[in-house]
């Protein structure tokens, strides 16, 4: 089960994810908002906290979550404030019931990550890649458009063409064909 806990909240947030299963994981904490109350909505337990990159709109409730569930913070760069342990790329992370590759992912942020499970054909993208061909903005410290482009180009290599869902760190996830707006976004990322 993946729920978007953030859904509906009018708040300055991201999208935060609860993966139930045999491990249940956060991805991402959002920010201005009851996290926590939302979380205990469906379930009792959090046992990991995982980062898709610590742009504020994604940490903001970090200690609330923390402190609630007594969980570890999971990332790519333990130098960031509040992440306890790294997670590097290609390495393998239990999301829910389901082996979920890391995948770096900068051009966004330097320490994104998206996570890319084939046995649940799912795409935890972060703010990298957005429904309809939107993708992560630039403009912001150590973002880097070339960059962005090729992490988008690294996300097409990966998964394949009958991805079922993406789940993205802003608006709605993609669950109609989501390759199709990973394609749009890299169209859209070279134009810009």
């Amino acid at each position: 089960m993946i729920v978007n806990l953030a859904r509906g909240v009018r708040a300055f947030t991201s999208n935060v994810f609860l993966v139930d299963g045999d491990r249940t994981v956060l991805v991402d904490a959002g920010n201005e908002f009851d996290v926590v109350g939302a979380a205990r909505e469906h379930v009792d337990d959090v046992d990991a906290l995982v980062m898709t990159h610590t742009h504020p709109d994604h940490v903001g409730n970090l200690p609330d979550i923390v402190t609630e569930f007594d969980v570890d913070v999971w990332g790519y760069d333990t130098d960031q404030s509040g992440v306890d342990h790294t997670i590097d790329d290609a390495a393998t992370v239990q999301l829910g019931d389901h082996e979920y590759r890391a995948l770096h992912t900068p051009g966004h942020k330097d320490d994104h990550l998206c996570f890319y499970s084939a046995a649940a054909s799912t795409l935890f993208a972060g703010d990298l890649i957005f429904a309809n061909g939107g993708f992560g903005r630039t403009d912001l410290a150590e973002g880097n458009r070339d960059v962005l482009i090729d992490s988008i180009d690294r996300i097409r290599s990966v998964v394949p063409e009958d991805l079922g869902e993406m789940h993205t760190g802003h608006g709605p996830s993609v669950t109609t064909n989501p390759y199709q707006d990973v394609e749009l976004a890299a169209q859209a990322a070279r134009m810009g």
